[in-house]
C-alpha cells in the first residue's frame, strides 16, 4: 500500500509539472502573436519644390455677364449661344413702356422748371420777386435736369449691347421673361483678342506654395499631343465656399492658340519656385486620407506603433509630402500598418 501511495503522488506531481510547462508555452505563443512584424523607414526633413497637379476649365480674361440696369419684361433677345458679335452690337431689349413714361414725366417736370426759372428771373429783374425766389427756381431747374439725365441713362440701359467683339457663351433668359435689375441675361467673351486662362482649385497648402509667375504646363483632350505653356497670373485671396478650394488662374503664353473653347477641361502641372520643407513618404503608408489630412503609424522605440494625424502636401507619383505632424517622429511604418492599431506591439523586420 505504501508503494502504491508513493507512486500515485509522483504521478500527480508529474501532471502538475506538465501542466505548468504547457501554460508557460501558451503564454509565449500569445506574446508572439501580439507582436506584428513591420518595416520602418527613417524620417528626415527634405527641401523640395514638388510639382502640383491640378485640373480646371478654360475661359478668357474678359468674360462678361451682361444685364439690364432696370427690371422688366424682356422684349427680344437677338442672339443665341455661339453667335459671333461685334463691339456695340444690339443684343437684347426690354419692354420700354414703363421707362418711356418715366422719361416723359420727368421731361415735363423739367420743362415746367425751365418756365418757372425764366419767369422768376424776369420778376427778379423787375424787383417783383426776391433773390431767394429766383434762386429757388434755379435750384428746382437744376434738380429737374439731373432727374431727366438719370431716367435717360436708365432708358439707354434698357437694352444690351456687346462690350467687345467675341462670342456669346451663354443665353440665360428668354423673350417675354420678367427679370429684375442686374439679372444676367447673356455671357460673352472676346475669344479673338483675349488671353486664354485655365481656372483651377487648389488646397491651402498648394496655394501657399505658389507665387505669381510660377510656370506650368497644360494638356487638354481638345488638343491631343500638344503641351501648352502657362504661368500663374492670379491667386484668389479667399476660399471658394462651394468647392472648399483656393482659386488660381493660369494664363497661356500663346494668346493665339486655336482649337480652344470656353468650358473645356484641362490638366495642369504647376512647378512652384518656392521650396518647402517636409517629409516625403510612400503613398501606401497613408490611410484614412482626406482632402488636407490623413493618418500614419510611427514608432520612436521600434517596439510600439503610434497612430498620428498628418497634414498633406503635394502628391508626386507614388509619394506624398507631409507638411506637418511628423516633427516628433523618428521612424515611419511603411509595411504592416493594415494590421496595426494605436499602441500595437511591433517587431521591425527588413
Amino acid at each position: 500500500m505504501k508503494k502504491i501511495f508513493i507512486y500515485s503522488a509522483l504521478l500527480a506531481a508529474g501532471f502538475t509539472i506538465s501542466a505548468c510547462g504547457s501554460h508557460k508555452t501558451d503564454n509565449n505563443n500569445v506574446g508572439t502573436q501580439d507582436t506584428i512584424p513591420v518595416q520602418v523607414m527613417v524620417l528626415k526633413v527634405e527641401d523640395a519644390n514638388h510639382a502640383i497637379a491640378a485640373s480646371g476649365q478654360f475661359t478668357t480674361n474678359d468674360e462678361t455677364f451682361l444685364s439690364f440696369k432696370n427690371g422688366g419684361i424682356i422684349n427680344r433677345i437677338l442672339v443665341k449661344e455661339g453667335d459671333a458679335v461685334h463691339q456695340g452690337q444690339l443684343l437684347a431689349t426690354v419692354n420700354q413702356t414703363e421707362i418711356s413714361a418715366q422719361v416723359q414725366q420727368v421731361n415735363l417736370s423739367y420743362q415746367k422748371a425751365e418756365r418757372d426759372y425764366s419767369r422768376a428771373s424776369k420778376l427778379y429783374k423787375d424787383s417783383v420777386a426776391t433773390l431767394e425766389q429766383m434762386q429757388n427756381a434755379k435750384t428746382a431747374l437744376q434738380v429737374a435736369k439731373q432727374q431727366l439725365n438719370a431716367v435717360k441713362f436708365n432708358q439707354n440701359y434698357s437694352e444690351i449691347r456687346a462690350t467687345s467683339s467675341g462670342f456669346v457663351l451663354k443665353k440665360l433668359a428668354n423673350d417675354g421673361q420678367v427679370v429684375g435689375p442686374g439679372t444676367p441675361i447673356l455671357q460673352i467673351n472676346g475669344a479673338k483678342q483675349s488671353k486664354w486662362i485655365l481656372k483651377v482649385g487648389l488646397s491651402d497648402v498648394q496655394w501657399a506654395a505658389l507665387k505669381i509667375g510660377d510656370g506650368a504646363t497644360i494638356t487638354t483632350d481638345a488638343l491631343p499631343n500638344q503641351t501648352l505653356n502657362a504661368k500663374v497670373t492670379r491667386k484668389a485671396e479667399g476660399i471658394d465656399l462651394q468647392s472648399g478650394t483656393f482659386g488660381v488662374e493660369l494664363s497661356l503664353s500663346d494668346s493665339k492658340i486655336q482649337g480652344l473653347a470656353a468650358g473645356l477641361f484641362g490638366k495642369a502641372t504647376i512647378i512652384p519656385t518656392k521650396t518647402s520643407s517636409g517629409y516625403t513618404i510612400p503613398y501606401d503608408a497613408l490611410f484614412d486620407g482626406g482632402e488636407n489630412e490623413g493618418y500614419v503609424f510611427i514608432t520612436n522605440d521600434n517596439k510600439t506603433a503610434q497612430k498620428v494625424k498628418v497634414r498633406l502636401g503635394a502628391i508626386q507619383n507614388d509619394k506624398i509630402t507631409i507638411s506637418g505632424g511628423l516633427e516628433n517622429a523618428t521612424g515611419l511604418i511603411v509595411s504592416g500598418s493594415a494590421y496595426l492599431t494605436d499602441g500595437s506591439k511591433i517587431k521591425v523586420v527588413k
